[in-house]
Formats: structure tokens, sequence, C-alpha cells
């Protein structure tokens, strides 16, 4: 059973990113905000295939291949594992359990959803013969301390910009004096056509920085549009300004 087990997890690391094609279970977020006053958050989904799912949820520090039961993360998600239903819905209750985490800014955790789909029923052709492919979806948990500055909303605002030059491209270096991790989609320079953008996503890490890349063609004004990603999974452009 470990085997099979293992096989399972080995083959959802190379299919986590395919997205839907392979996924009956449709997850209601993007993220998962966890207020530090709160004793619980959920998060609901539902199977919108037409066969019943296994599904199984654990949340990880930031080591994708981490194993369910090797994860050190302080959270603790009920029911760990679940049946669901074609056309049924399921809600995880995830639960902080402590640990010595910074109370100045936000700590990032990664909530994830391994779904199983059924075996072939016995005495078909399918039965002897078949692939069982499991899907994870990996997404990002903030966990929020109480009586932070600022608002996550408003950090945007507070970034620092710098952009580098690399080859025939450039990047921006974005520094974070916030105690809020900013998420973004893309980032292009000002006045550059929304079609040679190329969505590449990040993060400017809470107290800290992070070089992305930018796409476009700079121009005199010294800006870029920077597309936030905010806690609900909304999409909210801002335009920033930056030196070199």
């Amino acid at each position: 059973m470990k085997v099979v087990s293992r096989a399972i997890f080995a083959m959802s690391l190379a299919l986590a990113g395919l997205g839907s094609a392979y996924a009956g279970i449709t997850i209601n977020g993007t993220r998962v905000v966890y207020p530090a006053d709160q004793r619980e958050v959920s998060l609901s989904m539902v199977n919108d295939g037409k066969e019943t799912r296994l599904i199984q949820a654990w949340v990880d520090d930031g080591n994708a291949s981490e194993r369910p039961e090797s994860s050190k993360a302080p959270f603790m998600i009920t029911p760990p594992m679940a049946r669901v239903d074609p056309g049924k819905g399921q809600t995880l209750r995830i639960m902080y359990t402590g640990a010595d985490l910074p109370q100045d800014r936000e700590t990032v955790f990664w909530l994830n959803i391994l779904e199983i789909p059924p075996k072939p029923k016995a005495g078909t052709d399918q039965a002897d013969n078949y692939m069982q492919l499991a899907v994870r979806s990996r997404m990002k948990l903030f966990y929020r301390p109480k009586d932070l500055q600022g608002t996550a909303d408003g950090a945007i605002d507070q970034l620092s910009w710098r952009i580098v030059q690399e080859g025939k491209g450039y990047s921006a270096e974005c520094t974070n004096n916030t105690p809020y991790n900013v998420s973004f989609s893309d980032i292009i320079f000002k006045g550059s056509k929304p079609e040679q953008s190329v969505s590449k996503g990040g993060m400017c890490p809470a107290k800290g920085k992070i070089t992305a890349p930018v796409t476009g063609s700079a121009d005199a004004s010294n800006k870029m549009i920077v597309t936030v990603i905010n806690d609900f999974g909304g999409f909210n452009e801002h335009e920033v300004s930056y030196s070199r």
C-alpha cells in the first residue's frame, strides 16, 4: 500500500501544474488567509466531475516534495481525507496548532489538495490496463498576525521598485518594508500593449525583496503596471513608479 501511495504522490508532483484538464474538483478560492485571532478558517470545494473523487489535504512550509505525514507545518485539517461524490461538496476546516512564528509580518505556507480518481470497476477492460492519475492543487496560505500596521490592500503603495537591465530585457527589484506579502500576476511597463505581457507571477515577501521580470518597453514616465492578486483572488492593476 505504501508503494502505491508513493507512486500516486510522485505522479501528483508531475501533474500539479496541468490544471483542470484532469481534475474534477473545483476549489472555491485561490489562496487562504488565516487571521491569528480566528480559531479556524474554512475552504469549500465541489466535485463537478462525473465520478467520485477521494481528496487528501495537508499544509507544507514550502517544500513541494514533502509528504503529508512528514509535514511540520503548524496546521491541522479536518477531514484530512474525504470522499466527494459527483455534484456534491466538501468543506475543509483549517486550524492553527501553534508555533513560534514572527508576529511582525505574515508567514507563508502552502495548502495542498490531492485529488485521486476511482479505480476502474473489476471485470472491465480498463481494470486490467490503466494508469491512475492523481492531480494536486497547491495554493498559498498566509498566516496573518494581529495588529499589523497598515492593510494588505494598501501594501502595494508602500513598495519600492528599481529597474535592472539584464541582457536585452529588464527586471524589477521590489523591496517590501511592510508586514504583508504582495502577490502579483505580472508586471509591464506603462504604455506597453497588454498582449506584450507574459504572465509570470510572483510575490514580494513581507519585509523582504524579490527580482521579477518586466515585459514591454520602458519609456520616459518611469512607470509600471503591477497586477496585484488580493485576498480573494481578484486582480487589481496598480500604477507604480520605479528608479534606475
